[in-house]
């Protein structure tokens, strides 16, 4: 992103309703349905590792973390993530997963997950989750399953359920 006026911050709850509106116009109604959303309805995210992206005032981007467990594995579950339409293919998404990550590694995470698309989020250091060792509950293809270490050979014995991690609810 070149415009020098993109802020990347730390989302607040005061950022709740404008966020909510974000997602009713990028995802529409049958996000609900998604299992990611399956999981979001059961832990909130975690304020200090999901941002926002501004430009001066106007919300025009925002990404969550929700903690998980991949059957014993604490990890992160990125997303949504989601940019305004007008503002797409201005380098926001991407600068809003760089901030999620560095700031999860800082903070001492291993593992991030999310359901998305490999050729977009390879570039982030994400990679499919090998078939047959991680499920998730709904309907999810998993060839769209990918993981991202934060630490070096964080996923190599992941297996199991990925389910909320009550441990790190807030």
């Amino acid at each position: 992103m070149t415009d020098l006026s993109l802020t990347i911050s730390t989302e607040t709850a005061n950022d709740e309703q404008a966020i909510e509106r974000l997602h009713e116009r990028t995802f529409g109604p049958g996000r609900y349905v998604l299992s990611a959303y399956r999981l979001r309805e059961q832990i909130g995210h975690i304020l200090d590792l999901s941002f926002t992206a501004r430009i001066g005032t106007l919300l025009v981007g925002s990404v969550r973390m929700l903690p998980i467990c991949i059957g014993d594995t604490q990890a992160l579950l990125l997303g949504p993530l989601t940019v305004e339409p007008p503002f797409r293919s201005r380098g926001i998404a991407k600068a809003l997963i760089e901030r999620a990550l560095k700031d999860a590694k800082a903070k001492g995470h291993r593992l991030v997950v999310l359901v998305g698309d490999e050729s977009y989020y390879g570039r982030a250091g994400f990679k499919q989750i090998p078939k047959g060792t991680v499920t998730m509950p709904g309907p999810v293809d998993l060839a769209r399953l990918l993981v991202c270490e934060l630490a070096s050979g964080a996923s190599g014995n992941i297996a199991g359920a990925i389910r909320p991690d009550w441990a790190m609810a807030s």
